[in-house]
């Protein structure tokens, strides 16, 4: 990641915006790899660009909005040459991904998730409430061009809908995480995480291709890597599973054999949704849980030695400065 004092040198600012752009595009086309044909139109279980841009923005700031846009007309412009349609849709595109970054800094998100609260401010504010304006915009101009009956709305505004959430909900959590893990991690975390590496490569084929619906058995992976190593582990492992669940669904195999289209994308997107948000929420609060525990002793710990101290006849020791419980703020970051 190119440092962000760079970016303020000549030229810097015009790398970003093509750094993003890039993503975007190369994240779309991964994303169009697998595709739902849902009321005659093409749709995408997972869109990660939508994850992409908002994390792009919270890295930042709102001023690389231009580059989401330029990443959209790309992605548009391989699937074809773009119509009028394709105002609306780059409008939605690019609209939802900021609205999703203003609703988090004035909800007080965190970009560790170290919070319950920072975990459904992505949710509910970043994911399920900012990707409406996407698929409002996106299915509503389809409507007005003739590309899409008007009967066929609902349907395809809520898979348009689904497959943008998703994408917030798993990529933008592994890119903010990417962006602060400590590179190599502690020796002794290798053998564990090896060992959930090794399992979840066992289970997660298996939960997806069994004909006979063992989905449930990722939950169990999701709460062992939750419980370890917070949100890193829990995000890919839920990762991993959707990009299974995704192609399993996709070639209407396994747990989604027998199906047609609609129920395809109900199970598979219910699925997803639903672990995404238990991989989520769960490392939040654990994280959160764990924060204070440690908050706590070091309370404790202070409060021995002013005892001790106290008990001797000697004055405590002087206790350093609080540390401000806000975060430093990040550059490009809201107020």
């Amino acid at each position: 990641m190119v440092p962000y004092q760079d970016l303020r040198r000549p030229g810097g600012y015009a790398v970003q915006l093509l750094a993003v752009a890039a993503c975007y595009y190369g994240s779309a086309r991964l994303g169009l790899m697998r595709e739902l044909a849902v009321e005659g139109a093409v749709v995408t279980p997972i869109w990660p660009p939508t994850g992409v841009a908002v994390a792009a923005l919270l890295f930042f700031g709102l001023g690389c909005w231009p580059a989401i846009t330029v990443g959209a007309l790309l992605a548009t412009w391989s699937l074809g040459t773009p119509g009028p349609d394709v105002v609306g849709i780059l409008f939605g595109q690019t609209v939802a991904p900021v609205v999703a970054v203003l609703l988090l800094r004035r909800s007080g998100f965190r970009p560790e998730i170290s919070r319950l609260r920072d975990g459904l401010a992505l949710v509910f504010l970043g994911a399920l409430a900012a990707t409406t304006i996407s698929a409002t915009f996106g299915v509503g101009v389809l409507v007005l061009t003739d590309k899409l009956a008007p009967h066929a709305f609902w349907t395809v505004w809520l898979a348009w809908w689904v497959g943008d959430a998703m994408g917030v909900l798993l990529v933008t959590p592994v890119l903010l995480l990417l962006r602060r893990t400590r590179w190599p991690p502690p020796l002794r975390r290798w053998k564990e995480a090896a060992a959930l590496a090794v399992v979840a490569c066992a289970i997660v084929p298996l939960a997806a291709y069994s004909s006979i619906s063992l989905l449930f058995l990722v939950y169990p992976l999701i709460i062992w890597a939750a419980l370890r190593f917070q949100l890193a582990g829990s995000m890919l492992c839920a990762l991993l599973t959707s990009v299974l669940a995704t192609i399993a669904a996709t070639d209407a195999v396994g747990a989604f054999a027998g199906l047609n289209r609609i129920e395809v994308m109900a199970k598979l997107q219910a699925f997803n949704g639903a672990m995404a948000l238990t991989a989520l929420l769960l490392s939040a609060v654990i994280t959160e849980q764990r924060n204070t525990r440690r908050s706590v002793e070091q309370a404790c710990k202070e409060l021995v030695e002013v005892l001790a101290h106290l008990t001797a006849g000697e004055a405590p020791p002087p206790r350093p400065p609080p540390r401000s419980r806000d975060r430093p703020r990040e550059p490009g970051g809201g107020p």
